[in-house]
Order: structure tokens, then C-alpha cells, then sequence
């Protein structure tokens, strides 16, 4: 009888790629244009490996979130480059100063786009929700005094918010194909946890939908912040008549909710029971929209990517009942 195992290994999917990320090391496989498997390998100088501190709990959730979204962005323009999505070609051929110019106006690129990003995430997801809310109030002439019911309305838009920009987006065709490998990535993880040997028919038959997924740590960093939104308009109820000073608030807050957000995935990841599933429910049914059902090369790409960073000794194991 095969062996199940708890594992920490988590992936990302890329263009025409998976990442998969072990405590050992990161493999990055892409499928190149001639139809092969290019495996490489990211560093890191993980933050919790330096410093002791950052390896806390609650702490170690805002690193590791941090780093995750620098490493995945790499992962991506990498993926990118050897896919062909861009043409690879033309930069071999360029000289050491063009890269170098390039290189420069690429982090300047770079650096604008995310400023924008968190510009539109400051009004999509702090902004908007307070300027609807008081819309509510003023539309039906009155003040909604309950701090748990402000708090449950902003938080419900912001979902709305979310999880209608994730359905609109997977209509896009690189979109889909993303969201494919992302499937391939989650079935091939629970293949290696039973213990099963890592084969497309054997991935082919797991699910989709994985308890530890980013997708979940989104909802779940949502539904946290009505916890700690309540809290502190029931300890200063005031903070609420000022906007500004109320969207700060709750942007200072985000660190503290993305690392309860950690501790509480990694829980759901490593139990199962009945409270882990219903904290669980949420993210795995969003993950009907950012997984999709791979192809059989995603697969071998996915299977490809485990192989690579896999650890030599399992973090845990146990029975296959209790996964």
C-alpha cells in the first residue's frame, strides 16, 4: 500500500509553464515552441532562512507572501521568453548595451505598471466598497449603525469585485490555457500526496481543486478583514466618517490579515475535518473558475516541475484517510 504524505510543495502557473516550489528548491518547466520540456531552477535567499523572526508565525505569512508575488512575477517573464509568447530570438541578437538600455526601460516598465496595479487595487478594493456603502445610506436616507453589518457589506462588494473580475478574465484564451496548467499543477500535488506514482493517468484522475491554493488565501484574506475591520470600528466607531483615514486604516491592516490568511490556509492544507473544509469551501469553489481541466502535455509539464523540486525526505507522512 502506497504511502499518503503531507507536503508543503505548492506551484504557480505560468505561460505555457508550472512552478513548483519545495523547501529544498524551485524547478521552473516550460514547454518550448519545439514541443520539449526546459527545466530550470530559481534562487532564492529566502528572508526566514536569514533572520529568525521572519520565520514567526503571522510574520512569516507577509514574507512569504511577498516574496511568492516577486518570485512568481520572475517566473512569469521567464516563462514567457521560452514559450515564444515573446520573440527570443531577436534579443540574442541584440549587443550588451541594447540589453542593457532594454534592461533598464524594462524595470522602469515595470515599476510603473506596479504602482498602477496597487493605485487600481487601493480604489477597487478600499475605495469603491466605502463610496458604495455610503451610497446604500444615502439612497434609502438612513445610517447603518451595526459595525458588523457595515463591516459585511463592504467586504461582500469586494467580493463581488473579485470574483466578477476573475470570471471575466477566464473568458481570454491565455487566460483559459493559464488556468488549465494551474489545474495540472494542483492534480499533479495530490498524486504525489497519495503517494501514487506521478504518471498523466494517475494525475488525469485527481481533483482540480486544492485546500492550499492562492486562490483560496484571496478569499480568505477577505473574509479575515471583515474580523478585523469590525474590531476596529467597534474599538474607534469614528474612523468610519472619514474616508481617507478609514481606506489607510485598512491598508495598514493588510499585512496582519495576510499572515492570519497564511496560518489559517496552511492549517486547511495539512488537516482535514469539518472545520477545515467549511473555512476551505469558499476558495475551492472560486477554483471552478481558475482551474480548468488540463491536457494531457500540461500534465507532463506539471509532473516535470514536481519531479525537479522534489524534496529527498517527505515533510510528513501519514494515512491515505486522512487526507
Amino acid at each position: 500500500m502506497s504511502k499518503a504524505k503531507y507536503t508543503s510543495i505548492g506551484g504557480q502557473a505560468l505561460i505555457e509553464g508550472i512552478l513548483m516550489k519545495s523547501p529544498e528548491k524551485t524547478a521552473l518547466c516550460v514547454r518550448t515552441p519545439d514541443g520539449g520540456i526546459d527545466t530550470s531552477f530559481m534562487e532564492e535567499k529566502r528572508l526566514t532562512q536569514k533572520c529568525k523572526i521572519f520565520g514567526w508565525p503571522i510574520i512569516r505569512g507577509v514574507i512569504g507572501f511577498a516574496e511568492s508575488l516577486i518570485q512568481g512575477y520572475k517566473a512569469l517573464m521567464i516563462s514567457a521568453d521560452k514559450s515564444g509568447f515573446t520573440d527570443l530570438e531577436e534579443e540574442k541578437e541584440k549587443t550588451e548595451k541594447d540589453e542593457k538600455k532594454e534592461s533598464r526601460f524594462l524595470n522602469i516598465i515595470m515599476m510603473v505598471g506596479l504602482v498602477l496595479g496597487l493605485a487600481l487595487a487601493v480604489i477597487l478594493f478600499m475605495y469603491l466598497p466605502y463610496w458604495c456603502v455610503s451610497g446604500i445610506e444615502w439612497l434609502c436616507d438612513t445610517t447603518i449603525k451595526s459595525k458588523i453589518l457595515r463591516s459585511g457589506i463592504e467586504q461582500l462588494i469586494k467580493l463581488v469585485i473579485f470574483v466578477g473580475y476573475v470570471w471575466l478574465v477566464s473568458f481570454m484564451k491565455d487566460i483559459k490555457r493559464v488556468f488549465m496548467y494551474h489545474g495540472a499543477e494542483h492534480k499533479t500535488i495530490f498524486c504525489y500526496e497519495k503517494g501514487l506514482e506521478l504518471n498523466v493517468e494517475n494525475v488525469r484522475q485527481q481533483k482540480r481543486f486544492h485546500p492550499r491554493c492562492g486562490t483560496s488565501f484571496m478569499i480568505l484574506m477577505i473574509l479575515i478583514s471583515v474580523i478585523f475591520s469590525t474590531v476596529v470600528q467597534m474599538i474607534y466607531p469614528p474612523i468610519y466618517d472619514f474616508g481617507w483615514i478609514w481606506v489607510i486604516t485598512k491598508i495598514l491592516m493588510v499585512p496582519f490579515i495576510c499572515g492570519v490568511g497564511y496560518e489559517v490556509l496552511k492549517a486547511c492544507g495539512r488537516y482535514d475535518n469539518f472545520l477545515t473544509r467549511i473555512i476551505s469551501a469558499p476558495g475551492m469553489w472560486l477554483q471552478r473558475l481558475t482551474t480548468k481541466e488540463p491536457e494531457d502535455d500540461m500534465i507532463e509539464i506539471a509532473i516535470a516541475a514536481l519531479k525537479a523540486c522534489e524534496p529527498k525526505i517527505p515533510d510528513v507522512e501519514r494515512n491515505d484517510d486522512n487526507i
